[in-house]
């Protein structure tokens, strides 16, 4: 069984062509399935070495509000008791 690390045993060739105003290939069945990708995923190319590679990208994660959310009564009360420092007078080093 082949996978991402394993090359094709015998090149695909694929022609280069302009289709609208944009240059394209096609990509075979076997290479999406081997990627672990299809139609509408996203590949970060680079060049290395002269060849250039494709890879699936990693898809960011998306938190919920209430993930977001989660520890900001925390924060409020913190900042609650934090205020009181604030209209504190200045004592020691920092009254001088």
């Amino acid at each position: 069984m082949e996978n991402s690390t394993t090359p094709l045993s015998l090149p695909m060739n694929v022609q280069i062509r302009r289709q609208g105003g944009a240059i394209v290939f096609s990509i075979p069945p076997a290479l999406l399935k081997m990627l672990g990708v299809e139609v509408g995923s996203e590949l970060t190319l680079v060049v290395s070495n002269g060849a250039l590679v494709a890879r699936p990208t990693r898809a960011k994660k998306r938190y919920t509000l209430a993930e977001l959310l989660d520890g900001a009564d925390e924060m409020s009360e913190l900042n609650k008791q934090a205020a009181a420092w604030n209209v504190s007078p200045p004592v020691g080093n920092e009254a001088s």
